[in-house]
């Protein structure tokens, strides 16, 4: 059995003079999560509905848990549950019923739809309103019930194409919970979303799409540190101290860094922080800081935030694209 349950090669869609897909290539490791980012228009949405059967691409090959999306797509739906980025349950229908029609669908007995319906609406905080009809919920609670339903057949491959917007911050957490409750019950999960800290928290890697190209696949600290490294950052319990601990970041900063330019630069008044080449250089500045007697309140290594991250990938691409055009003319 393949390692890889979502395999997507050379995917390419245009919608009039829009290229969406432009090419795109995706690996899914069996058992993980893969957050994909991208700027509104990427082509996020219509990479994943291309992967769940919704949508035939111009060019390329794709397979999701082995089977061919084009030649047998019935069979790739039987295998994976989707939330797309709008609610799309029956607004007539209470939220049992909602649930209940969908296990019947996968062919589920009357008996077990209502089981597993039941745990669903508890699991997501919907059991005192499961005999409402849904147009009666608020738009948090419909988004909750469109999750429910993607994970009725307990489905291999899950893809979540922005699930949590709408959702209050307690209710995204809880999310994640669900996200990890179903990897660990085995199943695969690819994620779109808007949200950097959300793909940081529950990613085991992380694809950057825009303008319909992948631009990165790493894990997500591969991503960090190919993009900014590492700085080590430290803040005296004596301001009077930080030329003291600037000195001392001098000898352990990665060579060829001007520590104290990118101190004075960067850092919050009474802390300084530079660049540096591995972990070690901490272990380096805890003793000499102690020789020194300064004693310190915050002392770590730090990785670029995922926001920084992608905010780099993209302006990198748009400034080749820039560059490209000018020789052009």
């Amino acid at each position: 059995m393949s390692d890889l349950v979502v395999r997507a090669e050379g995917l390419r869609k245009r919608f009039g003079k829009t290229q969406a897909l432009d090419g795109v290539d995706l690996a899914m490791r069996r058992g993980t999560v893969l957050g994909v980012l991208g700027p509104n228009g990427a082509g996020k949405t219509t990479a994943v509905r291309v992967l769940a059967t919704l949508l035939r691409p111009d060019e390329g090959h794709a397979e999701v848990a082995g089977i061919d999306v084009l030649k047998e797509p019935q069979r790739v739906r039987r295998r994976i549950g989707l939330t797309g980025q709008y609610a799309s349950v029956d607004e007539d229908l209470t939220g049992t019923q909602n649930l209940v029609l969908i296990g019947l669908l996968l062919d589920l007995t009357n008996k077990d739809a209502r089981k597993r319906a039941a745990e669903l609406l508890e699991w997501f905080d919907l059991a005192e309103a499961a005999d409402r009809p849904a147009k009666t919920y608020s738009g948090g609670m419909r988004r909750r019930l469109d999750l429910a339903a993607s994970l009725v057949g307990h489905p291999e491959v899950i893809f979540l194409d922005e699930p949590t917007t709408g959702l209050d911050p307690a209710k995204r957490e809880d999310m994640w919970g669900v996200v990890r409750t179903q990897v660990t019950q085995g199943a695969s999960v690819l994620l779109t979303t808007q949200y950097l800290d959300e793909a940081d928290a529950l990613a085991d890697e992380i694809v950057v799409i825009n303008k319909g190209r992948v631009i990165a696949h790493d894990t997500p600290e591969g991503l960090k540190r190919r993009v900014g490294g590492l700085t080590l950052k430290v803040r005296p319990a004596d301001p009077a101290r930080v030329p003291d601990a600037l000195a001392v970041l001098d000898a352990v900063a990665a060579p060829g860094t001007n520590a104290s330019a990118d101190a004075a630069a960067g850092a919050r008044p009474g802390a300084v922080s530079v660049p540096v080449s591995g972990d070690s250089a901490l272990d380096e500045a805890l003793p000499a800081l102690r020789r020194a007697g300064i004693e310190v309140v915050d002392l770590g290594l730090h990785l670029p935030s995922l926001d920084e991250v992608f905010h780099a990938l993209t302006r990198d691409q748009a400034d080749s694209a820039a560059a490209k055009e000018a020789e052009l003319v």
